[in-house]
């Protein structure tokens, strides 16, 4: 499902340019379920927004299904993670100015669901992830764990063919991280394939292979 060759990236600093990954050579088949694994500053965090076509600035080969990612211009990148991918964002990315259920709607529209069949959609989530009560309320109203749950309810609502999640259970406490992690095996044994980015060796033990990067390397694989 994936492929990354040779990939790397690397900003200009004072002392010359500085790299954040170096040649990445990293495959995920359908159906893995994979954890990024390092120390602060190993390059994780890149790696996936890279993955997530977050990222246009970087160099090498990525290929996503049949796609050469390397070859597309950052606007048809845009609509293929639209099309494939749901992120799960450390800092949440909610819109501010939408409500709870206005920002589980917007991966549907996205994906031109019809608008009956939308507002289905968003109500069983609402109802999954017990925030029913919330629906009417913005970011700004909910505490860091209600934020981080709308957050992986947002990247789940349109079933991604890829889930690409960063600290997915961070703000969570931790029945609220292990429910949120039973879900993702539940989807990964459904099809979903699943890269996560992680601190914690117990989310890592729901997948089925770890790769860890040191100074922007994969040192282990």
């Amino acid at each position: 499902m994936i492929q990354l060759t040779h990939v790397e990236k690397s900003i200009a600093s004072k002392a010359g340019e500085t790299f954040l990954l170096r040649r990445i050579q990293f495959a995920v088949a359908p159906g893995e379920f994979v954890t990024i694994m390092g120390p602060s500053g190993a390059g994780k965090s890149t790696l996936l927004g890279i993955l997530g076509m977050l990222d246009h600035d970087w160099r090498g080969e990525y290929r996503l299904l049949e796609h050469d990612v390397h070859r597309m211009k950052p606007k048809e990148r845009i609509e293929l993670n639209k099309k494939y991918v749901g992120f799960v964002f450390q800092q949440y990315h909610l819109l501010d100015n939408l409500t709870v259920a206005e920002n589980l709607d917007i991966p549907l529209s996205y994906r031109n669901v019809k608008g009956s069949e939308r507002a289905a959609i968003v109500a069983d989530t609402l109802d999954r992830f017990q925030i029913v009560g919330k629906k009417d309320l913005f970011p700004n109203q909910l505490s860091g764990g209600q934020q981080q749950l709308v957050g992986v309810a947002r990247a789940l609502i349109a079933k991604p063919r890829l889930l690409l999640a960063d600290e997915p259970t961070g703000n969570l406490h931790s029945d609220q991280g292990r429910e949120i992690m039973r879900l993702f095996k539940k989807l990964n044994e459904e099809g979903t394939t699943i890269v996560q980015v992680t601190h914690s060796e117990e989310n890592a033990s729901y997948g089925h292979r770890i790769v860890r990067l040191r100074d922007g390397w994969v040192v282990n694989d």
